[in-house]
């Protein structure tokens, strides 16, 4: 499946629950969906614990 339609399918659940929750239906859809996200892409190994926590200018693993 492209990333357009998961796109899509995540934009009209999005719009489904605003439009029939309301606002707090749509901001939990949206933040639900980016937890989805994120453990979707820790347990595929494209995503570290600790990337998440680690500041910008401390990172291990630079190029020099």
């Amino acid at each position: 499946m492209s990333m357009a339609m998961i796109g899509m399918i995540a934009g009209m659940a999005l719009g489904f629950a605003g439009y029939f929750g309301g606002f707090g239906a749509f901001l939990l859809v949206a933040a639900l969906g980016a937890v989805g996200f994120v453990v979707g892409r820790y347990l595929e190994g494209d995503l570290r614990p600790g990337d998440l926590f680690r500041s910008r200018g401390d990172r291990s693993d630079r190029r020099v």
